[in-house]
Order: structure tokens, then C-alpha cells, then sequence
């Protein structure tokens, strides 16, 4: 059932997410990690140096999904529509600080 809610592929290093089917925060929360957890066991979601999250998601969701990827990427980035680059939230390196910006 997971991904019925809210949907999450990886597309190269960014991380597409967006909504579903209508459903409540507790549900959508349900499918996502349940989703992501499918992709740390497939390896699809191995991690590396850099993922770039993009699309909406609220802010339940938006935590679930930093907490499975943040310690398996350097480095976490968030498109910012605004500013049309990422915006890094974490990082576990020097070469980027959170609230740099990336393309």
C-alpha cells in the first residue's frame, strides 16, 4: 500500500515527493516511511553525498522524510520554488553549511 498517499521516487540524486490520494497527516506519514523504508531495503535509496528533495509535502511528512535520509547523505538539500535552488537543511560536511544554496 505504500506510495498510495504520498508518493516519493528517486530520479538520479533528487528525491521526488508530492501527495496522493486524500488522506490525513497521521496516514500520508504512514505511507511515506513506509515507502522510504522500502527504498533503504532496495537499496534505491543507498545514500552518497548529496540529495535534493523536491516537491510539497507538509510538515509531518517533511520530517518523516528528513529523518530516513539525513544520516545517509552528506548532505540534504531542499528546492525552495522562491529562490528556484536548494536549500541545504543538513549537512555532515564541510564543503556545505545549512542554508546554502545549491544548484
Amino acid at each position: 500500500m505504500a506510495n498510495k498517499f504520498f508518493k516519493i521516487n528517486l530520479e538520479g540524486a533528487v528525491l521526488k515527493v508530492g501527495f496522493g490520494e486524500p488522506a490525513q497527516n497521521d496516514q500520508i506519514v504512514k505511507d511515506a516511511v513506509e515507502r522510504l523504508d522500502e527504498m533503504v531495503k532496495s537499496k534505491e535509496l543507498a545514500g552518497g553525498q548529496v540529495l535534493k528533495i523536491n516537491g510539497p509535502a507538509s510538515l509531518p511528512v517533511a520530517i518523516a522524510i528528513a529523518h530516513a535520509v539525513a544520516h545517509l547523505y552528506e548532505v540534504i538539500g531542499v528546492f525552495d520554488p522562491k529562490i528556484g535552488k536548494y536549500v541545504v537543511a543538513v549537512s555532515h560536511g564541510s564543503k556545505h553549511q545549512p542554508g546554502d544554496l545549491v544548484d
